[in-house]
Parts: structure tokens; C-alpha cells; sequence
């Protein structure tokens, strides 16, 4: 762990509970052009964590304090996710740079990173979150190509039990399921579409459309019934 201290936070609000972690990719063309970003004071932008596709780990911010990687964002009611994640950025040049796979060195790096703050902030694995669940009007990380699934076997995410085929498609429960499981709001214009998309992305990646077809559907109802 290296530490380079960035000046992009401030304090968590009073009595806030720090009980959600939030994986990015940064979306730019190598580990030390976002690392010079998110110590850049004009950028005001941050997170806790930096891991390069090699590996190696940056403390950015000490996880009492608040760093700013969420933006605007919300999940399960709470609007100022800042205030109660740990932000983790992942060195990839994202969807408009060239997306790609991430390396099992980086990988391995996440794991025994999340295992220590899901260990000593005891958080849920349920309430490890990408970034596009968090802000899915604006956001694409960490993309259909983060393997949630693995990290769910390890104890450091949640996965629903697999489903069986495909179900009707039912908007009206579509949308009170995905709004339990914390994606919100809903009711904002495009907002039903792109919460759709992002929950494909993360359950459902061969196909990441908006379109709540039959496998969705089963995907929605596998996370109504719960983890397997």
C-alpha cells in the first residue's frame, strides 16, 4: 500500500455510518494520469483507493473521511453517498478509452482490500455497489466486464440465486423490485432505462440494452428471492 495523500475530502457528516463501498473505473489512459486527477485540488474529485492494473494500491484518503467519487448519486433512499461509502477506483480506460478486461493482478489487489474494510467497517456485502448502480443516468463503471459473480463467491459482493429460464416481463414489479434492492430514483425521465441498463450490466452482461425482456425479468425475480 502506497500512501499518497490527496486533498480532495472533507468530514463525514455526524453519526453517518459508513456501510457502503462503491467500485469505479477511472476511465482514463493509465494508473498515473488518474492518480495525478484525484490529487489534483482544481479537480475536486477523489476516492479512498487507486489500484493500477498491476496491483499496486494507493491510499488516496483515510476511509474517516469523506472523498468525492460518488458525484450524484443515491442508493436504497440515501442521496449523499459520499457520506457513507468508501470510494475504490480501478485503473481502466473505461468505455471510451478501450474498455477492457481486468487484470488478476488488479483483481486479487480489490480482494484483499475489500476484505479488510468490509472486515473492519463491518459492511454487508450487499452493500458493495457499482458506480452505475449508484448513478445510472450518468454513469457506465465498472462495466459489464467486472466479474461480480467472482467476488460474490468470495464473500465480498452479492449475487442472487441463478434463475431458471426467463419471466413475464412486469414493469410494475420490475420497478418495486429493483427499488427494494436500492436503485433509485425511478421516477425521473429516462431514469427506468438506464436503471435497467445498469442492473444488466452488473447481473446480466452479455446484453446491457434497457429493454426489460424475458431474461431480465428472471434476472429482477432471481434478486426478489434471494442470494443463492
Amino acid at each position: 500500500m502506497i500512501d499518497r495523500p490527496s486533498p480532495n475530502h472533507d468530514g463525514r457528516p455526524d453519526g453517518a455510518p459508513t456501510d457502503l463501498v462503491v467500485l469505479h473505473y477511472t476511465g482514463m489512459a493509465s494508473a498515473e494520469a488518474a492518480l495525478a486527477r484525484l490529487c489534483d485540488p482544481a479537480a475536486r474529485v477523489s476516492a479512498h483507493y487507486l489500484i493500477g492494473e498491476d496491483g499496486e494500491t494507493w491510499r488516496l484518503v483515510e476511509e474517516a473521511r469523506r472523498a468525492w467519487h460518488a458525484g450524484v448519486a443515491c442508493w436504497a433512499g440515501a442521496a449523499d453517498v459520499n457520506a457513507r461509502s468508501v470510494g475504490i477506483e480501478l485503473a481502466n480506460p473505461g468505455h471510451e478509452l478501450g474498455y477492457r478486461p481486468f487484470p488478476e493482478p488488479q483483481l486479487q489487489a480489490l480482494e484483499r482490500l475489500l476484505a479488510g474494510i468490509l472486515e473492519r467497517r463491518r459492511i454487508d456485502p450487499a452493500r458493495v455497489v457499482g458506480h452505475s448502480d449508484v448513478a445510472p443516468l450518468r454513469k457506465r463503471d465498472p462495466g459489464e466486464l467486472f466479474p461480480w459473480r467472482r467476488l460474490a463467491a468470495k464473500g465480498l459482493a452479492w449475487w442472487p440465486a441463478e434463475p431458471s429460464g426467463t419471466a413475464a416481463p412486469d414493469e410494475a414489479r420490475a420497478r418495486a423490485a429493483l427499488g427494494r434492492f436500492g436503485y433509485g430514483p425511478l421516477d425521473e425521465p429516462g431514469a427506468f432505462a438506464a436503471v435497467l441498463t445498469a442492473f444488466q450490466r452488473r447481473f446480466r452482461p452479455d446484453l446491457c440494452d434497457g429493454r426489460l425482456d424475458g431474461e431480465t425479468m428472471a434476472w429482477i425475480a432471481a434478486v426478489e428471492r434471494g442470494p443463492d
